[in-house]
């Protein structure tokens, strides 16, 4: 297991063991984190799993693909060259102790 903190906007952190192969989305709304929404179930549809990448995490995962980058267009949030959709980051051991910063507002 990999450990990923997930800081919400009013500064409430939630540390979770997250097994390799699990998306961040579903591991969140799986632990009760209810600051992420993922209303679409993880499809990168609806842009309501919006965080922001804590410094030096942006190295260890791929760019967002094509998908993702148009959701990341519709944000509620102010979107930010650090921002991502928590569904399309999934958990690997080389990510252990990732820090997210969840968006103020998914809707």
């Amino acid at each position: 297991m990999a450990n990923v903190t997930f800081i919400t906007a009013q500064g409430v952190t939630t540390e979770l063991d997250v097994e390799p192969g699990i998306n961040l989305m579903h591991a969140a709304v799986s632990n009760g984190i209810y600051e992420i929404v993922g209303d679409c179930g993880g499809s990168a549809s609806c842009a309501t799993c919006h965080v922001y990448l804590a410094p030096g995490v942006e190295d260890k995962l791929p760019p967002p693909g094509e998908r993702e980058l148009q959701m990341l267009a519709s944000v509620s949030s102010e979107r930010r060259p650090n921002s991502r959709l928590s569904c399309q980051i999934v958990m690997e051991d080389r990510l252990d102790g990732i820090r997210l910063h969840i968006a103020e507002t998914q809707w």
